[in-house]
């Protein structure tokens, strides 16, 4: 998925809140966000959420916020055994997604659920 560079939070949201997932992007004012039943959902409606923000400013001719860095770079390389690789591929595929997304999502839900223990 294309976020343009911009970094984004992605959270679980507790049965309070609805459940689910919520996807921010801080470098907006008073920030884009959305959010989604699954990981994946959020990062889809996330990126639909930015896309829309970005062809309003472009209409109205405003200046895009540069993507903070946040001192990384978003981008890491990973070195997975064989099995686990194919296994990724097998449920992306049945998802519909990348294995980047799929990723993506099975990090944050985990990452997720270890903050909220």
């Amino acid at each position: 998925m294309d976020f343009h560079g911009y970094p984004f939070n992605l959270t679980p949201l507790s049965d309070e809140d609805g459940g689910g997932w919520l996807i921010v992007f801080p470098d907006f004012p008073g920030a884009v966000m959305s959010d989604g039943e699954t990981p994946e959902e959020a990062l889809a409606n996330g990126r639909d959420a930015l896309e829309s923000v970005i062809a309003v400013y472009k209409e109205d001719g405003r200046e895009l916020p540069a993507p903070s860095s946040g001192g990384v770079s978003g981008k890491f390389n990973l070195r997975a055994p064989k099995r686990l690789h194919a296994m990724l591929n097998r449920v992306a595929r049945q998802e519909g997604v990348s294995m980047n997304t799929l990723a993506v999502a099975l990090l944050a839900e985990g990452l997720g659920r270890r903050e909220a223990r």
